[in-house]
Parts: structure tokens; C-alpha cells; sequence
């Protein structure tokens, strides 16, 4: 399999990408004469330009010709880009959605006849589509939740001398964020009721307090928006109290929340356990020389193959079959709820990387070694 570098790198060079206005990719293949449209929510965050990328890399291989729309996280400017997709003869559609929005358009896309397959973030409030694939999202918070237990040693800690921890939520906006959550408090919530562990700032025991998710939920995913509430939390509710550990749902959220640590002096010899997701390669220089804890490896680029893989056998009729992927049951098959039916989740495995197995992600060809060592030296 090629490095994500690699195919990032040949993408670019011959493709019209527009990444900062939202207009689609004039890149396709000349081999094929099948369209299948790929539709990203935006370049903020890295790993929806990579995941572009590969998603556009397999598809071509496989002799599709592809498109590629990033989406300015404007859920309008999205919706737009997949009517260009069905209006040029798309006949599938894989959509990582900016928001709720997105199934209007959807629904179009059934009235077409054009399947849909929702990449990595459920479409919701849709019964118009069929296939969603993504990683076992319950799982990544888990992972955020173990990653606190170790790195505090919460086993060992008494109520006596408790743990501080603050809390961060994803967007709202993106179902995956409170299954993130759901995860992690799953492992935290013992510690919290029996006093080794306090947080500092709201406390919602589960995402389904909304009115406290709320307060903690980072709109967008924005790191200029963690980062504010961060330094807030420094100035007035963490003002009494060294905190041991936040729980950031992904790497560009941690590493905004990790700089607003670093501006506080009670932090500049130790900062708090800080969890992340996604191995960017920025986070990993910083968990590979302490200042990030963890993250959850994600191996998008084998997402984004397994996702052409569903695409090549649902544009063929043929029975479903992902190496890698399991189909969701059971109690995880609530994450193929959409509140308007149950489709069909494919899961991949995360990886929960610490300090100790940061090559991970570099042994899997998502990024070089030569580029986790200018992250270091940045």
C-alpha cells in the first residue's frame, strides 16, 4: 500500500484542489466512465484532505472516475458541491457530512437512484441511504478514557487525594462526538462517583445530558474555540486547582489546549494528561517528547479503501465483504442509527498510541519519520 504522503503528493501536483473555498476538484480519471463523488466537510482539520486524497487514489484505481469537494464546514457550500456530483451523473456518493443538513440532499440522491455511503460520520435524521462506514467510535473514547486511567494511574489514587480533570467535547454537530464521549466516560464516570477523581467545569455524565454537553462541545471542531475555553477555564474555574488531565476529543483540539496550558506558569514544568485522536503528525512529535499523552490511530487511508471497496461492490450488486470492517450488532449497532433507521455500520479498529508505540502510525506509511521529527523541531 503506498504512503498517504505519497498519494497526498501526487494528488496535489495533479489536481486543481481549492481547499480554502470550498470548490470542488477538477481531478478525475480518464479511465472510467463511472462518477462517483466524494464530498469532505473541510481542510481545518488535516486528515479531510488526506482522506480526500486516498478516498479519490482508490476509487481511480479500482477505474472510477472520482471528484473531490471539500466543504468549508458551510453544510450550504456541501450541499451545493453533491447537487454538481448528481447533476454531472454521479452514480454513488460518499459524503463526509458537515451537519444535519447534508440529508436533503440526500434524499435527492435517493430520488436519483444514486447510493449514498456516509464516510466516518453518520448522516442523521435520514432514511434515504443505506451504508455507513467508520471506526468503532465507542471504542476511540474508550481508548481516551484508558489513556487518563494509565497516565494518572487512577487504580491507585485515593479520594483523599484526588485527580482534577476538565472535560472537551467534539462538535455537536458530529454524531461520532458522543459516542467519543459515551467511551470515555464509560471508564472515567467510577472514578468520578467515588471521589479520586474531580472535574473541573461542567460535568456531564453522558452526552445525553445535552444542556452540559453543550458547554463542553467544541463547535466545528475549532481549535481557536478549545483554546479560548481552555484559557477561560485556566483564568476561573481551574484558577484554585493544578489540573492532572483534560479529555480532548482529537489531536487539533489537544494541541490548542495544550498551548493555552504552556501560557499558564503553574504548567510549565508539568502539563496535565492530555488525550487526542486521529495521530496527526504533530500530536505524535508531541506525545513522542511528552507533552501530548495519547492519541487513537485511526488508519484512514485503510477507511477510505475499505470505502471504495463497499462502493466497487454496491455499484456491482455484489454481496459485502470488507476485510477488516465488521458489520455492527449488538449493542454497537446503535451507531448506525441515523433517528430515522438502522443502516448498515462497517467498523473498523482503532489503536490506542502512547509514548511507547508512537511508530505505529509512521510503520503503517500514514506519515515519515522525516515528518515527525520537523513536527519536534518546530
Amino acid at each position: 500500500m503506498k504512503k498517504i504522503s505519497m498519494v497526498v503528493a501526487i494528488l496535489l501536483a495533479t489536481s486543481a484542489l481549492v481547499f480554502g473555498s470550498g470548490q470542488q476538484s477538477s481531478a478525475a480519471s480518464s479511465t472510467g466512465s463511472t462518477l462517483i463523488g466524494i464530498a469532505m466537510p473541510e481542510t481545518h482539520v488535516l486528515r479531510w484532505q488526506k482522506d480526500g486524497a486516498s478516498l479519490q487514489h482508490f476509487a481511480q484505481n479500482r477505474g472510477y472516475r472520482a471528484e473531490v469537494a471539500y466543504g468549508d464546514a458551510d453544510q450550504s457550500v456541501q450541499n451545493r458541491q453533491i447537487q454538481n456530483f448528481l447533476t454531472n451523473g454521479a452514480k454513488l456518493l460518499v459524503i463526509g457530512g458537515v451537519n444535519d443538513g447534508v440529508a436533503s440532499v440526500v434524499t435527492d440522491a435517493a430520488r436519483d437512484r444514486v447510493a449514498v455511503i456516509a464516510y466516518d460520520r453518520i448522516i442523521q435524521q435520514s432514511a434515504d441511504y443505506d451504508y455507513y462506514i467508520t471506526f468503532n467510535n465507542f471504542k476511540v473514547g474508550q481508548f481516551q478514557g484508558q489513556g487518563i486511567e494509565q497516565g494518572l494511574n487512577l487504580a491507585s489514587a485515593t479520594a483523599d487525594n484526588p485527580k482534577y480533570i476538565t472535560l472537551f467535547a467534539g462538535s455537536p454537530t458530529d454524531g461520532n462526538a458522543f459516542f467519543f464521549y459515551d467511551g470515555a466516560m464509560s471508564v472515567l464516570n467510577p472514578y468520578i462517583k467515588s471521589g479520586v477523581l474531580k472535574v473541573v467545569g461542567p460535568y456531564p455524565e453522558t452526552s445525553k445530558d445535552t444542556a452540559n454537553f453543550q458547554r463542553i462541545a467544541t463547535e466545528n471542531w475549532q481549535a481557536p474555540i478549545a483554546k479560548t475555553r481552555m484559557e477561560n477555564l485556566l483564568s476561573n474555574d481551574a484558577s484554585g486547582v493544578v489540573l492532572d488531565a483534560v479529555l480532548a476529543p482529537n489531536d487539533t483540539l489537544a494541541r490548542a489546549i495544550i498551548e493555552a496550558c504552556l501560557a499558564d506558569a503553574k504548567y510549565a514544568s508539568k502539563l496535565p494528561v492530555v488525550t487526542g485522536q486521529d495521530a496527526e503528525a504533530a500530536s505524535t512529535a508531541m506525545i513522542k517528547t511528552g507533552q501530548q499523552y495519547m492519541t487513537v490511530f485511526k488508519d484512514t487511508n485503510k477507511l477510505a479503501e475499505a470505502a471504495i471497496i463497499l462502493a466497487d461492490q454496491i455499484l456491482k450488486g455484489q454481496s459485502i465483504d470488507i476485510p477488516g470492517a465488521t458489520l455492527a450488532s449488538g449493542d454497537l449497532r446503535e451507531i448506525g442509527n441515523t433517528g430515522r433507521k438502522y443502516v448498515q455500520a462497517y467498523l473498523l479498529e482503532p489503536i490506542l498510541i502512547t509514548r511507547d508505540n508512537w511508530k505505529v502510525p509512521v510503520d503503517a506509511g500514514f506519515y515519515t519519520a522525516d515528518e515527525i521529527q520537523a513536527n519536534n523541531l518546530q
